[in-house]
């Protein structure tokens, strides 16, 4: 049985304590509180409206300004739009850390499902740990909500959508009316995390129960319901993306872009699965696990990234091509104001994946998958920045205490909670069926 060391246990708690120190800093120094926030909008003497001051912000952000606003933005609108994209900044970062730390679990869930949908034999001994870290869904979960819920409520302005004063003065928006609107966002966001949270904690129950059974039917029928659960799965994760992450820019639209977040998240958990169990096999514990596992995770990273890129150059390439002044917008705003972290994020997601890990001997040396490991979530992580920030701050960007704060705070509770989930059962299983082709697999 594995037991947390008391230096990581430390270690994650003090990157909270950390990360919450940052995150107030962040909240504290952005003009966000209430007094400060009706001195502005007394002085310009202007209505409610203009208070929550997303119509400039997204206005600006999506090349809309004739069309959502009616009319060119004034000094005293411009002078609104700058304080609300600072007001908006420690919330984007805080839901960008939010959400990349819980796309990392939803990744694993997904190769875990695939794993046991497809009765893979060469995956088993890793499944404890994909378990372990899928069990940050639960928190990951909670946390994204808590953030859409305060969207909802009006506390910050990252979805311009979800103020009535825009909406009626965009035509657009008007007409998606049906499906952007917060109630019926919350409902699909709540069915969404019962589902991926109920498979996995049926599906983790299913698991232990098996190594204390006679037969195999808990292990057919957690077959049968990842089956199942990868069809919702599909459905939920595309719909989420376009919730969550399209509709921060509600002019805009992608036919690519759930497949492009999946990728991402994919990529991520099993950069995640690799480098949690050679640090586990580090520490003397999944003994059976052996470089040919690590190979093949290894080449998933790589094929992965290498698919994450086709995507990305696919939806770039295609709406460049057509020039589309609604959709060339999207990139117009982030090769302009976002050039370093646009283009640098291409570079860690896929070029760095190419040359670190298309040498099959270097997928094989652990300190070499972890570097390029961490090169790949720091890309990805920037694929979500580059994904949120734009609309939400405009150019008005900076890597800052909020977003530093919110990685460390949602990093050491991540780290956390699956070492403490790795610790509640054996890290291998005992009565899967293929437990003794994983023990011998090697390619």
């Amino acid at each position: 049985m594995y037991t947390v060391s008391n230096r990581l246990k430390i270690g994650s708690i003090i990157l909270m304590a950390l990360g919450i120190i940052g995150i107030g800093i962040g909240f504290m120094s952005a003009p966000s509180d209430i007094a400060e926030a009706k001195e502005m909008v007394a002085s310009h003497g202007d209505g409610h409206g203009e208070s929550h001051g997303a119509e400039a912000t997204h206005a600006v952000a999506d090349g809309h300004g004739e069309e959502a606003g009616g009319h060119a933005m004034s000094e005293e609108e411009h002078d609104k739009h700058v304080y609300h994209q600072l007001s908006n900044k420690p919330w984007a970062a805080l839901y960008i850390a939010a959400f990349f730390f819980f796309m990392i679990a939803l990744g694993v869930l997904a190769f875990y499902a695939i794993q046991r949908a497809a009765q893979a034999g060469w995956s088993p001994l890793l499944f404890r740990v994909m378990e372990g870290i899928t069990s940050y869904i639960v928190p990951g979960g909670i946390a994204v909500f808590v953030i859409l819920l305060l969207s909802v409520l009006h506390y910050n302005h990252l979805f311009v959508w979800m103020d009535d004063s825009v909406v009626a003065k965009d035509a657009l928006l008007q007409g998606k009316a049906g499906y952007l609107n917060p109630t019926f966002f919350l409902i699909r966001a709540a069915i969404f995390l019962a589902g991926w949270i109920g498979y996995r904690e049926y599906s983790r129950k299913l698991s232990l129960a098996q190594d204390e059974s006679d037969d195999d039917s808990n292990f057919k029928l957690n077959f049968r319901i990842s089956a199942g659960f990868l069809v919702f799965y599909l459905i939920s994760e595309s719909i989420m993306s376009w919730d969550w992450i399209m509709s921060v820019d509600p002019h805009w639209f992608s036919t690519l872009f759930g497949w492009y977040i999946f990728a991402s998240m994919f990529v991520s958990g099993i950069t995640v699965i690799a480098m949690v169990t050679i640090y586990l096999k580090s520490k003397g514990l999944l003994k059976d696990v052996n470089d040919s596992h690590i190979h093949d995770l290894a080449k998933f990273m790589f094929g992965i990234s290498i698919f994450w890129t086709y995507l990305w150059f696919s939806q770039f390439m295609l709406i460049w091509y057509a020039n589309i002044p609604e959709e060339v917008t999207y990139y117009i705003t982030r090769i302009e104001d976002y050039n370093l972290p646009f283009f640098g994020m291409v570079a860690m997601n896929f070029l760095f994946p190419v040359l670190l890990l298309m040498n099959s001997d270097y997928k094989r040396l652990n300190w070499f998958v972890v570097m390029a490991g961490v090169v790949i979530l720091a890309g990805h992580y920037m694929d979500i920045f580059n994904a949120i920030m734009p609309a939400t701050v405009g150019d008005k960007w900076f890597i800052g205490i909020p977003e530093i704060g919110s990685i460390l705070f949602f990093a050491g509770l991540f780290i956390f909670w699956i070492f403490r989930a790795l610790a509640s059962a054996p890290l291998q299983p005992k009565r899967n069926p293929f437990i003794e082709e994983s023990k011998h697999f090697h390619y």
